[in-house]
């Protein structure tokens, strides 16, 4: 189930489907993913698909965590990078072994308090963890040099933009859950945002408000 073997054959499905940075093939392959997923899943962990982790939320096919992982990355090394959607805390863990700090909010307080744990356990101390409404960033703690949303709102939140630094990044899904969704990426220039899309994607909403 979470032998070096399988991690290994799901990498090289990576590579296969145009995966290309070694850094963040390297730190999926060391990173445990069975330990993000309730025991009754954790034999799919390394499967490349999406599976579910409760409160109607998923843990992002590796595909996707791969994906949006590269194109953070493409405009160079990070320092500062906002996570909206903290989750299981697997995309989290991805980042927080390659760039210097993350501030990942999420506004479901079990999901939250399992991901710190998780994150405990493998000894990320990088990570700054918030309990808030995800679409409004985490302003005290901004300007962002890359910003990254696991959730899809239908127009890109003027908030996030907001707190990306000039010459940052925003990676986020845009669309309607039921519609069509796209992987978009915004960079934040001093003429302006440049947004590119990039391919169909699908990603559970991006909601207001909080849970306990």
């Amino acid at each position: 189930m979470t032998s070096q073997r399988t991690r290994d054959r799901l990498i090289q499905r990576l590579r296969e489907r145009g995966i290309e940075d070694d850094a963040v093939l390297k730190v999926m392959r060391a990173t445990p993913r069975h330990i993000f997923l309730d025991e009754a899943l954790a034999h799919r962990a390394y499967e490349d698909s999406s599976l579910p982790i409760g409160f109607q939320q998923t843990l992002s096919q590796p595909y996707i965590v791969a994906r949006m992982t590269e194109l953070l990355l493409a405009s160079g090394p990070k320092s500062r990078v906002l996570e909206v959607g903290t989750g299981s805390g697997y995309q989290t863990a991805i980042l927080a072994q390659l760039v210097e700090r993350v501030f990942s909010v999420e506004r479901i307080r079990p999901l939250q308090e399992k991901a710190r744990e998780r994150l405990r356990h493998l000894r990320l101390h990088n990570v700054h963890l918030r309990h808030a409404d995800g679409g409004m960033g985490w302003p005290q703690r901004g300007p962002f040099d890359a910003i990254l949303s696991a959730a899809a709102p239908e127009v890109v939140p003027q908030d996030l933009l907001d707190q990306l630094d000039i010459g940052g990044r925003l990676v986020i899904p845009i669309g309607k859950q039921n519609g069509q969704q796209f992987l978009v990426v915004y960079d934040k220039t001093e003429n302006g945002v440049v947004e590119q899309q990039i391919e169909p994607v699908t990603f559970v909403p991006l909601l207001g408000g909080v849970v306990a």
